[in-house]
């Protein structure tokens, strides 16, 4: 397994050499690993890979050899095999569903780590066992208003939780497709006000007081204009944000070429803000920001743009330990930390890339949209934005 993990990366052109490699085995020696699956990840990556460049090769190679190996949270191959072709679901009528056993967290949790460890063969169209279609809280296809999707592609965003673990990617900074368009919308964030020492000539203010004292010349002095707006941006990624890749990398290198900000910090979220932001998409599973220090940080001037779908299972906003990821809950709810967010800031706006009018129809989004001005994320969206950031705060309305 090793031997193929040393020849993958090379093939796939991370540039491992014998020395490194060496240094890999002593460390491994050394117990450096602490046999223990991320772990490793994380020596193996500190050792071979020499520059950043080569992260997502290295993840990709990492992630076929060692598929399935114990990790946290582990969902055996045999399991994933399992629900592979899904049978078809018959959609339940509103009294089945009324039916269904609301499970909290913690108890849905404990419940999927019995069901694999009893389950022995596959099963579909049932109401306990983790499988695809039907009743059941654990697996994919069917439909629970509290589960665990476990495998298989996201259907009607209502998973509690993921049992998988998630890989996002950085939006761009180098999208050039209707960049200037968007460009033009954020010129209105361009707010020049006098700030700092006075060292730039008032040759009208000066013309006046000389004009007082007989001829006598008096200079007069102001600060200089600048620029003095402080943007912001927290973004969604991954999941159901994935089909929206190239808008938010637009607005994003957007923001990135705007001289006009004094300043500008973005940070990346899945699903809802929670104690913990990403400076890249990849420390959203380690090493991230919390999401207190940013706060403190930022004086409430700075001014708030926050992207994403708003939607998500309910229990992911409103519940503690509500992260759609088991291994990352936090005793905070999300919808605690947006809270904190508007209430530390004195303005802030929300972009949805979703179709207006599917709002109203998911629960979470509604919810937002009382707590944030939202607006599309489109070219005329997003100039409503800026206006709404820079005129009078008017919170608990939603643009359609």
């Amino acid at each position: 397994m090793f031997l193929d993990f040393f020849y993958e990366l090379r093939e796939e052109g991370v540039p491992v050499g014998m020395q490194e490699w060496m240094m890999l085995m002593e460390a491994m020696k050394k117990g450096l690993h602490g046999s223990n699956l991320r772990r490793f990840y994380n020596l193996s990556r500190s050792l071979l890979v020499k520059s950043e460049t080569y992260f997502d090769a290295f993840d990709r190679v990492f992630l076929h050899v060692f598929e399935g190996v114990e990790g946290e949270l582990q969902i055996e191959d045999e399991v994933l095999d399992w629900l592979k072709d899904p049978k078809n679901f018959q959609e339940l009528t509103e009294e089945q569903k009324q039916m269904l056993e609301m499970l909290t967290g913690d108890e849905l949790m404990q419940q999927f780590l019995e069901r694999l460890a009893e389950q022995t063969e596959r099963h579909d169209g049932g109401g306990k066992w983790v499988g695809t279609g039907g009743r059941s809280p654990f697996g994919h296809g069917g439909e629970h208003p509290t589960g665990i999707r476990v495998g298989g592609e996201s259907r009607n965003r209502s998973a509690m939780k993921v049992a998988q673990e998630r890989r996002f990617r950085d939006y761009r900074t180098d999208a050039s497709l209707d960049i200037r368009q968007i460009q033009m919308a954020l010129r209105r964030l361009r707010q020049l006000t006098r700030v700092g020492p006075a060292t730039e000539l008032d040759l009208e203010s000066t013309i006046d007081e000389t004009c007082k004292n007989a001829g006598e010349i008096e200079f007069v002095f102001e600060p200089e204009k600048r620029n003095n707006v402080r943007l912001l941006l927290l973004m969604d990624v991954g999941g159901t944000m994935d089909p929206y890749y190239e808008p938010v990398s637009r607005l994003l290198t957007a923001l990135h070429e705007e001289r006009g900000l004094r300043e500008f910090k973005a940070y990346y979220f899945h699903n809802c803000p929670y104690e913990l932001l990403g400076t890249t998409a990849a420390l959203l599973r380690r090493d991230a920001v919390p999401t207190g220090d940013v706060l403190r940080k930022l004086d409430p001037r700075w001014k708030v743009m926050i992207v994403g779908d708003a939607a998500m299972h309910p229990a992911e906003l409103m519940e503690e330990f509500g992260n759609i990821d088991p291994r990352r809950t936090a005793e905070t709810s999300g919808m605690d930390w947006l809270h904190r967010i508007n209430d530390h800031f004195e303005r802030a706006v929300w972009l949805n890339p979703d179709p207006q009018d599917v709002w109203d129809q998911t629960h979470t989004t509604n919810i937002i949209s009382k707590l944030f001005p939202m607006f599309h994320l489109s070219v005329d969206g997003i100039a409503d934005a800026v206006r709404a950031l820079i005129g009078a705060k008017t919170l608990g309305e939603t643009v359609h």
